[in-house]
């Protein structure tokens, strides 16, 4: 492992964690001393820090991640299963591309929240309505990267594996797949924040339990320090999938590492 590369593993982490810790005591500091805010109309993190001690050890908050991360899962693993390979199609078979690329774009720049009360209303308020909400926001990243995934495989090497007699699914596996495989990394990190946000719209419009409705009953009720324990929660987890996707990209696609290192 070279110098560079020692670099980067080791402070990687510790810069991001740096730079968490001077926000939350810029953001204690300045609140505290400089421009103190009544906690009824806002909060500061010593006060976050408590509520998230309280709601640590308690049940609540625990009950309401497990019920709103199975519509997450069922949601964005149907995305997956959908959009990958539909974008493979689309981005091999410029006919398939030309007909429902126009669909596509007009639907992922649609404002699908705005249709969270009508599908909540069509598929119910229990985990199929979340799960379609969060589908319809995940499934377009996926859908658009790999897509253009595929298109930007090169020629030559598509050329050189035919000259040799390869066969469609080695062409597949050994040239497509893995110049792909960044594309479709790039599209779930894209999809992860879009499907967390349609948890938590559907979960505003109509549920009774989950982190969504803990959030905004938390907000309706003034008790601004649980609120932020629940979206600081979901920015964690986040954060988390966002490097778990990471690892296991370097683990997948090796050659991926000396890219990151800049």
């Amino acid at each position: 492992m070279g110098l560079k590369e020692e670099y980067h593993e080791y402070h990687r982490p510790i810069l991001g964690i740096v730079s968490v810790i001077g926000l939350i005591l810029l953001w204690e500091l300045t609140l505290t001393y400089l421009i103190p805010v009544d906690p009824f109309f806002f909060t500061k993190p010593s006060l976050i820090g408590t509520a998230f001690g309280e709601q640590l050890f308690g049940e609540r908050l625990w009950r309401d991640l497990a019920i709103s991360s199975r519509a997450f899962i069922w949601g964005f693993s149907l995305s997956v299963i959908v959009g990958i390979p539909l974008g493979a199609v689309m981005g091999w078979r410029r006919r398939v591309e030309y007909t429902l690329d126009p669909l596509l774009t007009a639907l992922y720049a649609s404002p699908l929240v705005a249709l969270a009360p009508l599908l909540i209303i069509f598929f119910g308020v229990g985990l199929l309505g979340k799960a379609v909400l969060v589908f319809l926001l995940a499934v377009f990243p996926f859908i658009f990267n790999t897509s253009a995934g595929v298109k930007s495989a090169d020629p030559l090497l598509i050329n050189v594996v035919r000259s040799f007699g390869g066969k469609e699914l080695d062409l597949y596996l050994k040239v497509i797949l893995p110049g792909t495989f960044p594309y479709i990394v790039a599209g779930t990190r894209l999809a992860i924040g879009r499907g967390l946000v349609g948890i938590i719209v559907g979960e505003f419009y109509a549920a009774s339990e989950g982190i969504g409705f803990a959030i905004q009953n938390y907000g309706d009720t003034y008790r601004l320090p649980d609120m932020f324990v629940g979206i600081i929660v979901l920015s964690a987890i986040a954060v988390a999938l966002t490097e778990l996707l990471r690892k296991a990209e370097l683990m997948v696609a090796p050659w991926r590492a000396g890219e990151e290192i800049r």
